[in-house]
């Protein structure tokens, strides 16, 4: 029931939005064309559910053919003048809204993982994580949406990502997704248009049941294998 609601939300939602941000979209390709040569979308290989790649399609917010890390600092010189508004305030994800409607992606999930990063995931956690599509959203990515700032402020960028972020970030999306709740999945859409549109006025996320107290990921995924040993 869950999964079959979901995937309803997701196309209604989505045909829904993609009428109210065509003219929005549209003046984002131009300013994208204007300001710097290349494509107007930037389309890399992402993991999807039962870790199954796909796609993902997004604006372009870099200079056309920039090389480097995959992971993005807000002081990032790849970033154009555009992209930097597009990154802040998310209207880069637009075209991801495509992504749902072919099925690749849900509104609501963890967001899909580029390639290289998998072997830094914990196994157990993995196996949850990519039993769902992959989202625009999520509690992690809410919770996280000034991740590009943490790393900016970071001596390793990288040594942080993995060490610290993903991790973290991984313990919230297996947290979420155990739950299979429709209400929450919606509870989060509302919380980050909230969040996009009153960015630092917005007071702390009051989440159902602390985040900050959260058990530890080992713990989640016992629970969790437990949980379906009992259901089977």
């Amino acid at each position: 029931m869950y999964h079959a609601l979901k995937r309803i939300f997701d196309i209604v939602l989505s045909i829904l939005l993609v009428c109210i941000l065509s003219p929005v979209a549209l003046i984002v390709a131009v300013l994208i064309k204007i300001e710097s040569s290349g494509p107007v979308f930037f389309n890399q290989a992402r993991t999807g559910r039962f870790e199954q790649p796909f796609y993902i399609l997004k604006f372009r917010t870099m200079y056309h053919e920039s090389t480097g890390l995959n992971i993005t600092a807000s002081s990032d010189s790849r970033i154009t003048r555009v992209g930097r508004i597009l990154r802040k305030t998310k209207l880069d994800e637009i075209p991801q809204l495509l992504n749902v409607l072919k099925g690749e992606m849900s509104i609501v999930g963890p967001r899909p993982e580029v390639l290289s990063h998998l072997p830094y995931y914990d196994q157990e956690a993995k196996k949850i994580i990519f039993a769902y599509r992959p989202g625009i959203t999520d509690l992690a990515s809410l919770l996280y949406i000034h991740e590009e700032r943490l790393l900016a402020e970071s001596n390793d960028p990288l040594k942080t990502y993995f060490e610290v972020i993903l991790p973290e970030k991984n313990r919230l999306r297996v947290r979420h997704l155990v739950q299979e709740s429709f209400l929450f999945d919606i509870k989060v859409f509302i919380w980050t248009g909230l969040k996009i549109l009153l960015r630092n006025h917005m007071p702390v996320i009051d989440c159902p049941e602390d985040v900050k107290r959260t058990p530890p990921l080992k713990v989640m995924i016992h629970e969790h294998s437990e949980t379906n040993k009992d259901a089977a």
